[in-house]
Protein backbone atom coordinates (compact mmCIF):
# COMPACT_ATOMS: atom_id res chain seq x y z
CA UNK A 1 0.00 0.00 0.00
CA UNK A 2 1.01 3.64 -0.82
CA UNK A 3 2.23 5.54 2.38
CA UNK A 4 0.68 8.48 0.97
CA UNK A 5 1.46 11.42 4.42
CA UNK A 6 3.15 8.62 6.69
CA UNK A 7 7.08 9.35 6.72
CA UNK A 8 9.44 7.16 8.77
CA UNK A 9 10.78 7.71 11.91
CA UNK A 10 12.06 6.63 15.44
CA UNK A 11 10.03 9.42 17.73
CA UNK A 12 8.13 8.59 20.64
CA UNK A 13 5.10 9.23 18.46
CA UNK A 14 5.88 6.93 15.68
CA UNK A 15 6.42 4.21 18.11
CA UNK A 16 2.93 4.77 19.51
CA UNK A 17 -0.11 2.15 18.40
CA UNK A 18 -2.47 3.50 16.02
CA UNK A 19 -5.59 3.09 18.47
CA UNK A 20 -3.85 5.39 21.23
CA UNK A 21 -3.05 8.15 18.62
CA UNK A 22 -6.92 8.02 17.21
CA UNK A 23 -8.37 7.72 20.05
CA UNK A 24 -6.42 10.76 21.51
CA UNK A 25 -7.55 13.10 18.56
CA UNK A 26 -11.07 12.31 18.99
CA UNK A 27 -10.67 12.98 22.75
CA UNK A 28 -8.72 16.59 22.06
CA UNK A 29 -11.27 17.34 18.83
CA UNK A 30 -14.16 16.67 21.20
CA UNK A 31 -12.84 18.76 23.80
CA UNK A 32 -11.34 21.54 22.61
CA UNK A 33 -14.86 22.15 20.94
CA UNK A 34 -16.60 21.78 24.26
CA UNK A 35 -13.99 24.79 25.83
CA UNK A 36 -14.81 28.52 25.50
CA UNK A 37 -11.62 29.76 26.70
CA UNK A 38 -9.46 31.57 24.60
CA UNK A 39 -6.15 31.12 26.39
CA UNK A 40 -6.81 27.06 26.69
CA UNK A 41 -7.65 26.91 22.71
CA UNK A 42 -4.30 29.30 22.60
CA UNK A 43 -2.31 26.76 24.83
CA UNK A 44 -3.59 23.68 23.09
CA UNK A 45 -2.66 24.75 19.55
CA UNK A 46 1.01 25.39 21.25
CA UNK A 47 0.94 21.77 22.48
CA UNK A 48 -0.05 21.01 19.78
CA UNK A 49 2.53 22.38 17.58
CA UNK A 50 5.19 20.97 19.93
CA UNK A 51 3.81 17.58 19.39
CA UNK A 52 4.59 18.05 15.93
CA UNK A 53 8.02 18.97 16.06
CA UNK A 54 8.34 16.20 18.18
CA UNK A 55 7.91 13.99 15.40
CA UNK A 56 11.25 15.54 13.53
CA UNK A 57 9.97 15.99 10.34
CA UNK A 58 11.74 16.70 7.48
CA UNK A 59 11.36 21.01 7.03
CA UNK A 60 10.30 20.23 3.12
CA UNK A 61 7.99 17.89 4.37
CA UNK A 62 5.93 20.25 6.91
CA UNK A 63 6.13 23.15 4.75
CA UNK A 64 4.53 21.12 1.61
CA UNK A 65 1.85 19.63 4.48
CA UNK A 66 1.11 23.53 6.61
CA UNK A 67 1.29 25.80 3.47
CA UNK A 68 -2.35 24.79 2.67
CA UNK A 69 -3.49 24.69 5.72
CA UNK A 70 -2.56 28.40 7.01
CA UNK A 71 -4.23 29.27 3.45
CA UNK A 72 -7.07 28.26 4.33
CA UNK A 73 -7.11 29.10 8.39
CA UNK A 74 -6.12 32.56 7.41
CA UNK A 75 -9.17 32.97 4.85
CA UNK A 76 -11.34 31.14 7.61
CA UNK A 77 -9.88 33.78 10.23
CA UNK A 78 -10.88 36.83 8.29
CA UNK A 79 -14.24 35.44 7.30
CA UNK A 80 -15.42 35.17 10.71
CA UNK A 81 -13.45 37.95 12.65
CA UNK A 82 -15.83 40.06 9.59
CA UNK A 83 -18.95 37.92 10.26
CA UNK A 84 -18.77 38.00 14.33
CA UNK A 85 -15.76 39.53 16.10
CA UNK A 86 -12.36 38.77 16.29
CA UNK A 87 -12.91 37.10 19.74
CA UNK A 88 -14.44 34.46 18.21
CA UNK A 89 -12.51 34.14 15.16
CA UNK A 90 -9.12 33.56 17.58
CA UNK A 91 -11.18 31.17 19.16
CA UNK A 92 -12.43 29.53 15.99
CA UNK A 93 -8.82 29.60 14.42
CA UNK A 94 -7.24 28.33 18.00
CA UNK A 95 -9.36 25.26 18.09
CA UNK A 96 -9.15 24.92 14.54
CA UNK A 97 -5.05 24.91 14.33
CA UNK A 98 -5.13 22.40 17.57
CA UNK A 99 -7.41 19.85 16.10
CA UNK A 100 -5.30 19.84 12.40
CA UNK A 101 -1.41 20.04 13.70
CA UNK A 102 -2.41 16.98 16.09
CA UNK A 103 -4.51 15.05 13.22
CA UNK A 104 -0.88 16.06 10.81
CA UNK A 105 1.32 14.53 13.60
CA UNK A 106 -0.81 11.13 13.72
CA UNK A 107 -1.13 11.09 10.09
CA UNK A 108 2.66 11.55 9.47
CA UNK A 109 3.57 8.94 12.18
CA UNK A 110 0.85 6.12 11.52
CA UNK A 111 1.65 3.66 8.79
CA UNK A 112 -1.39 3.19 6.52
CA UNK A 113 -1.40 -0.81 7.33
CA UNK A 114 -1.72 0.06 11.37
CA UNK A 115 -4.60 2.92 10.02
CA UNK A 116 -6.27 -0.23 8.12
CA UNK A 117 -6.16 -2.72 10.71
CA UNK A 118 -7.57 -0.22 13.43
CA UNK A 119 -10.82 0.64 11.21
CA UNK A 120 -11.41 -3.44 10.46
CA UNK A 121 -11.05 -3.75 14.16
CA UNK A 122 -13.53 -1.10 14.57
CA UNK A 123 -15.89 -2.19 11.58
CA UNK A 124 -15.72 -5.68 13.26
CA UNK A 125 -17.97 -4.33 16.11
CA UNK A 126 -20.76 -3.61 13.48
CA UNK A 127 -21.01 -7.62 13.79
CA UNK A 128 -22.66 -7.28 16.76
CA UNK A 129 -25.64 -5.24 15.60
CA UNK A 130 -26.69 -7.33 12.63
CA UNK A 131 -23.66 -6.18 9.96
CA UNK A 132 -22.51 -9.14 7.90
CA UNK A 133 -19.22 -8.51 5.64
CA UNK A 134 -17.53 -6.07 7.71
CA UNK A 135 -14.31 -6.38 5.19
CA UNK A 136 -16.12 -4.21 2.83
CA UNK A 137 -16.03 -1.43 4.94
CA UNK A 138 -12.66 -1.83 5.34
CA UNK A 139 -11.50 -2.71 1.26
CA UNK A 140 -13.61 0.51 1.21
CA UNK A 141 -11.21 2.64 3.99
CA UNK A 142 -7.59 0.59 2.61
CA UNK A 143 -9.03 2.33 -1.32
CA UNK A 144 -9.07 5.72 -0.07
CA UNK A 145 -6.16 5.36 1.96
CA UNK A 146 -4.49 4.68 -1.65
CA UNK A 147 -6.32 6.85 -4.08
CA UNK A 148 -6.22 10.13 -1.59
CA UNK A 149 -2.12 10.00 -2.23
CA UNK A 150 -2.39 8.76 -5.82
CA UNK A 151 -4.83 11.63 -6.88
CA UNK A 152 -2.36 14.10 -5.11
CA UNK A 153 0.52 12.54 -6.88
CA UNK A 154 -1.05 13.37 -10.27
CA UNK A 155 -2.05 16.48 -9.69
CA UNK A 156 1.51 16.85 -9.25
CA UNK A 157 2.73 14.99 -12.55
CA UNK A 158 0.20 17.01 -14.39
CA UNK A 159 1.30 20.34 -12.72
CA UNK A 160 5.00 19.63 -13.86
CA UNK A 161 3.80 18.69 -17.59
CA UNK A 162 1.74 21.97 -17.69
CA UNK A 163 4.73 24.47 -16.73
CA UNK A 164 6.68 22.35 -18.95
CA UNK A 165 4.19 23.72 -22.16
CA UNK A 166 3.90 26.91 -20.28
CA UNK A 167 0.37 26.16 -19.62
CA UNK A 168 0.37 28.56 -16.51
CA UNK A 169 -3.10 28.83 -14.50
CA UNK A 170 -4.70 26.59 -16.75
CA UNK A 171 -7.86 24.79 -14.46
CA UNK A 172 -9.21 22.61 -17.48
CA UNK A 173 -5.83 21.90 -18.84
CA UNK A 174 -5.23 20.74 -15.28
CA UNK A 175 -8.40 18.86 -14.17
CA UNK A 176 -9.74 16.95 -17.28
CA UNK A 177 -6.82 14.91 -17.64
CA UNK A 178 -6.25 14.53 -13.78
CA UNK A 179 -9.84 13.40 -13.92
CA UNK A 180 -8.88 11.13 -17.08
CA UNK A 181 -6.16 9.64 -14.59
CA UNK A 182 -8.39 8.94 -12.11
CA UNK A 183 -10.88 7.25 -13.76
CA UNK A 184 -8.46 4.93 -15.17
CA UNK A 185 -6.60 4.26 -12.06
CA UNK A 186 -9.89 3.30 -10.36
CA UNK A 187 -10.94 1.23 -13.18
CA UNK A 188 -7.62 -1.05 -12.80
CA UNK A 189 -8.09 -1.40 -9.09
CA UNK A 190 -11.68 -2.58 -9.90
CA UNK A 191 -10.72 -5.14 -12.26
CA UNK A 192 -7.81 -6.26 -10.13
CA UNK A 193 -10.40 -6.44 -7.07
CA UNK A 194 -12.93 -8.31 -9.09
CA UNK A 195 -10.35 -10.45 -10.51
CA UNK A 196 -9.58 -11.85 -6.58
CA UNK A 197 -13.09 -12.39 -5.78
CA UNK A 198 -11.93 -9.94 -2.64
CA UNK A 199 -14.06 -9.55 -0.51
CA UNK A 200 -16.18 -12.67 -0.52
CA UNK A 201 -20.04 -12.88 -0.28
CA UNK A 202 -21.28 -14.09 2.87
CA UNK A 203 -22.66 -17.55 1.64
CA UNK A 204 -19.54 -18.23 -0.02
CA UNK A 205 -17.38 -17.07 2.97
CA UNK A 206 -19.67 -19.31 4.84
CA UNK A 207 -19.49 -22.29 2.35
CA UNK A 208 -15.67 -22.47 2.48
CA UNK A 209 -15.86 -22.18 6.46
CA UNK A 210 -18.01 -25.34 6.42
CA UNK A 211 -15.90 -26.65 3.82
CA UNK A 212 -12.51 -26.68 5.93
CA UNK A 213 -14.37 -26.81 8.99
Amino acid sequence: MNDGLYVSGTTIPHRLPAGPKFAALFVAGIGLFLVDSLPVAAAAAVVAALILLSCRMPWRTLRARLTPLVWMLGCFFALTAVLQDLHTALLTLSRLLAVLLLALAVTLTTPPIQVLDLFERLAGLLRYVGVRNTERIGLSIALVLRFVPEVHRHFLDIREAQRARGLHANPVALLVPLLVRTLKSADDVAAAVDARCYPPEPAAADRTEEKYS
